[in-house]
């Protein structure tokens, strides 16, 4: 909505930049645990894999049933977050039986206070953005950096160091809301493709969820495992580097998002 670009293409150019960071993830793990020696002894203590994967199924089709629904015009984009919600609820109650009715009042009351602080974020920085925009900065800046920047190749290297010094403090969504008004008007004037610049901006951001000193995801994670924030800085900096690689990779080898894109749509 921000950038006016086809939300779509966008979903489509995701496939593979997650692809892309999900094989190098799984291929760190497996080094890392050859290295370590860490999930020896998963055969003996957890459960077979065939089991898990039966036992997961259910909640592993989510993906599917969101997807599959968006593309085969079922529901809408918006729609689906909805029908997600029914789904997992359906899935936690009645299927795995880990959620009870008594437990829906703590999760609804802990799902609006979650809403409703990012969406006064998103709200002042949507006010925000109009009154830039209204002045021109957007444009202003635009100039400067086409008069700075004399390449495509050093621009999209200093969007993503802005952006992941951004992505640290501030939340996705309100800086995809300010900047996304500046810089893909910017980036189009260099010959990029809006959807990989929108691909770059959202993974960058993605990035800073896992990013100390404020990433949403880290404190997330704390709560679930109990564990103070300053135990998982230090592991998370060589999964930060490996996300920043591939990120690297989707930035200067547009096909990793676009291939799909352009064969689905043109």
């Amino acid at each position: 909505m921000a950038a006016d670009v086809s939300i779509g293409e966008l979903f489509i150019a995701g496939f593979g930049p997650g692809l892309c960071i999900g094989l190098v993830l799984i291929a760190y793990v497996l080094v890392w645990a050859r290295l370590t020696g860490h999930g020896r002894a998963d055969s003996l203590e957890g459960v077979a894999p065939l089991p898990a994967f039966r036992r997961a199924t259910f909640a592993m089709l989510m993906p599917v049933v969101v997807l599959g629904g968006i593309y085969g015009g079922v529901f809408t984009p918006t729609e689906a977050s909805a029908i997600a919600v029914f789904y997992a609820l359906v899935v936690g109650m009645a299927v795995h039986r880990e959620l009870g009715w008594r437990d829906l009042g703590p999760v609804l009351r802990k799902s609006v206070i979650s809403s409703v602080v990012i969406l006064f974020i998103i709200a002042w920085a949507g006010l925000f953005a109009f009154i830039i925009n209204r002045e021109g900065v957007p444009a202003a800046i635009g100039a400067w950096m086409l008069t700075v920047i004399d390449s495509p190749v050093t621009f999209m290297l200093v969007v993503n160091v802005v952006l992941f010094v951004i992505g640290m403090f501030i939340e996705g969504a309100a800086a995809i809301i300010v900047l996304a008004p500046i810089l893909v008007p910017v980036a189009i004037r260099y010959g990029i493709d809006p959807v990989h610049f929108g691909v770059v901006m959202v993974v960058n951001l993605a990035i800073g969820f896992i990013t100390p000193p404020f990433g949403v995801d880290l404190f997330a994670a704390c709560a679930v495992a109990r564990l103070p924030l300053e135990r998982l800085v230090r592991p998370i900096i060589a999964f930060i580097l490996v996300v920043l690689a591939c990120l690297l990779l989707i930035t200067y080898i547009p096909p990793i998002p676009l291939a799909l894109r352009d064969w689905v749509y043109r």
